[in-house]
């Protein structure tokens, strides 16, 4: 009895540590950070669900047939096609140079050209995927070839003869994203030009661009605040006293809100917003920039 006894109070206390970690559990899964979009992930498939019938090869057997069907007499197999019509022809357009999941240096250049001629919306990246393949696309139809989205020899040479050899800044441009045009207000002087659509960043002297980087900028709750401003003071080594968060090279241009670096833009990209500054990743341009800019300067932030 004393043993029944002691071996009750131990599951007891076992059960007792199980609710305890059950009820911990609970409290910490609301600690878990959100992305700045908010959107919750999409549930899962169940499992062992089915494919979708697309997917099904016709004539496999699996549909069943109706029960009130008649039974089919049998028919007769008709004679083998002959093997003409079944031939392949050759490619109209040539060989095929390259296709959806190729990447390197010709995959850049190709986009790159594209570019050049209005196909291709973003910065080159090396890899042939969807975008690149509704570009090839886009140039097939307007020059009356047949939209395979993949890159012949005719596809390829018809580009080559319409665009110039891409310049190392065509290849690898400054930002990930399309510089906007700049805002007029941005034409004459030193100007910080900020587009709030292209989220890029151009340091301007006189109307020509100098550099440009992406931004980030704040959420919808601490919005970046849009018009003309002036750099009005720079801080290096700058921690913030609301949010104690560093703010290396901060360059003040409205209150609190300031163009500065990021390391959370550098991590995580546009998963993240700022509390209304303007975020930069690249280290190393916002450092030049930094270096370059003075009290004074003009800030415009603009749609």
């Amino acid at each position: 009895m004393i043993r029944t006894g002691r071996t009750g109070r131990g599951y007891a206390l076992r059960g007792a540590a199980v609710v305890a970690v059950v009820a911990m559990a609970g409290v910490t899964t609301g600690c878990k950070e959100q992305p700045a979009t908010g959107a919750s992930a999409a549930p899962s498939a169940p499992a062992g669900s089915s494919s979708p019938a697309d997917d099904a090869k016709p004539g496999d057997g699996s549909a069943s047939p109706s029960p009130s069907a008649k039974p089919k007499e049998p028919v007769k197999a008709s004679p083998k096609p002959s093997a003409t019509p079944n031939t392949p022809t050759p490619d109209p357009q040539g060989t095929v140079l390259m296709a959806s999941g190729a990447e390197g240096k010709q995959v850049r250049e190709l986009q790159a050209r594209l570019r050049q001629i209005g196909h291709f919306d973003r910065s080159p990246t090396g890899y042939y995927g969807t975008v690149t393949v509704a570009a090839v696309q886009s140039f097939q139809g307007k020059r009356g070839l047949e939209r395979t989205g993949k890159t012949d020899t005719v596809t390829w040479q018809k580009l080559l003869g319409m665009t110039h050899e891409p310049t190392a800044t065509e290849l690898n441009p400054p930002t990930t994203r399309p510089v906007a045009k700049p805002d007029k207000r941005c034409l004459t002087g030193r100007v910080i030009c900020i587009s709030k659509n292209s989220r890029t960043l151009s340091w301007m002297i006189d109307g020509k661009v100098v550099s440009s980087m992406d931004v980030r900028f704040g959420s919808q709750y601490t919005p970046t605040r849009e018009g003309t401003f002036s750099v009005y003071w720079k801080s290096r080594h700058h921690v913030s006293t609301i949010y104690h968060t560093a703010m290396p090279y901060a360059m003040f241009f409205s209150g609190g809100q300031a163009v500065h670096y990021s390391s959370d833009f550098a991590a995580r990209g546009y998963n993240g917003a700022s509390h209304g500054c303007v975020n930069v990743r690249d280290e190393g341009k916002i450092a030049a920039l930094f270096a370059a800019v003075r009290n004074g300067d003009k800030v415009v932030v603009y749609k």
